[in-house]
């Protein structure tokens, strides 16, 4: 077994690098704080492995595959507070928020989040979310024990792609570039700095988005 890797997986942007609108048009009723967050993502809705496809039937094909491959050797996922949410941010709510993703979240692995704010784990089924008020490497170490020798991958926002590429600390980054231009919003790369390196493993053009993986160079 390889050395266990920090990943960067499965994550939409524009044509421009948005993954998200700013933070002040997010909410419950549009928490990618987008009109129509679909179309970053709608690649990966189509086909039929999407793991949240209630309906039978779906593409197949390339799109398909790196649906089908994207939890290949992963064994735990960090993630900003303003992914598991509520989109106020803030000290936690007395009504208990418990992510965007109902009793049984799609993650099946220990999940970390980001938060200035403490609060005990949290379990649903066979995903426990623990809260890291320690930055980023405190939860990197965290996840990398729990991952018991996988790799780790990041599942965004942006922002917190954006500091761990910052530290130096990504190892590897794949990122779905969808047909569009948002113009404004939480953008991939901001704040990095120029000493980012990356070397391209794969680039796969399929209608209406590229697939693009790069290895982080240190």
């Amino acid at each position: 077994m390889g050395p266990q890797l920090l990943r960067v997986m499965n994550f939409n942007v524009s044509s421009d690098g948005i993954g998200a609108g700013p933070d002040e048009d997010q909410s419950l009723e549009r928490p990618f704080g987008l009109d129509h967050p679909e179309r970053l993502f709608s690649w990966a809705g189509a086909t039929a492995s999407w793991p949240n496809r209630t309906d039978p039937g779906g593409t197949r094909g390339l799109d398909d595959y790196f649906t089908r491959d994207f939890s290949h050797n992963i064994g735990a996922e960090i993630m900003g507070r303003g992914k598991f949410g509520p989109p106020e941010g803030g000290p936690w709510p007395d009504e208990p928020w418990n992510g965007w993703w109902g009793e049984d979240p799609p993650f099946h692995m220990p999940v970390f989040v980001l938060t200035h704010y403490e609060r005990e784990p949290l379990t649903l089924t066979d995903t426990t979310f623990s809260f890291v008020t320690d930055g980023i490497e405190a939860a990197l170490e965290q996840a990398k024990d729990a991952a018991d020798g996988k790799d780790v991958y990041i599942g965004g926002g942006a922002d917190v792609i954006n500091q761990y590429l910052a530290a130096g600390l990504v190892d590897e980054l794949e990122v779905h570039v969808s047909q569009l231009v948002l113009g404004g919003g939480e953008r991939l790369f901001d704040g990095v700095g120029p000493d980012l390196k990356l070397e391209q493993l794969r680039a796969v053009e399929a209608p209406g988005v590229a697939h693009l993986k790069y290895r982080v160079v240190k």
